[in-house]
């Protein structure tokens, strides 16, 4: 009789554990190999992604800066513009100080007195004339006081002079113009 051993040997066993050993670590390393390659190809996409994202910020600050350099442009041409409107508004009110002032010392002027100059020095004037007597200086300084143009109204020189065989009053005052 034959005898037939169903059963595998040791050796067999261990031959078929290696296969499967085998089998399984090479199913393992593709596996791994599957999964560095798409996190390989995943990194490279989001490298892609972050490129484009920086060349795009990159953009937007070089237009940002160019839209900022225009903004500066625009604030000194402002403040250029802003300087000859200040310029030209001081010149339309000094304009009309001068003639304010002549006014007023033209209304404020008693008969008995002749005015000889008037220096303007920033916001001093400078008036010399000629009057009758010291009344009609004391009357021209009361009425510049009164007037509103002046802050102040000052005697510096007041002496007689005889012009014709007449006895008149030189006079010199310093007045401080009110800012209008």
């Amino acid at each position: 009789m034959i005898k037939i051993n169903l059963l595998l040997t040791r050796k067999e066993k261990k031959k078929v554990g290696v296969k499967k050993e085998f089998v399984v670590l090479i199913l393992s390393v593709g596996v791994l190999l599957l999964l560095l390659i798409g996190l390989h190809w995943k990194m490279g996409k989001e490298n892609d992604r972050i490129l484009a994202q920086i060349a795009e910020t990159k953009k937007e600050i070089a237009h940002y800066k160019a839209l900022a350099l225009e903004v500066t442009k625009a604030k000194e041409a402002q403040k250029t513009l802003q300087d000859k409107l200040n310029i030209i508004n001081s010149l339309t009110k000094g304009k009309e100080t001068p003639v304010r002032i002549l006014d007023g010392i033209s209304v404020d002027k008693p008969d008995k007195l002749h005015l000889e100059s008037m220096k303007k020095e920033g916001s001093k004037l400078g008036i010399e004339g000629i009057a009758m007597d010291d009344e009609t200086i004391v009357q021209f300084m009361t009425n510049l006081k009164r007037s509103n143009l002046f802050k102040s109204v000052d005697l510096i020189v007041s002496e007689q002079v005889e012009l014709s065989k007449i006895k008149l009053k030189k006079f010199i005052l310093a007045c401080e113009i009110v800012s209008l």
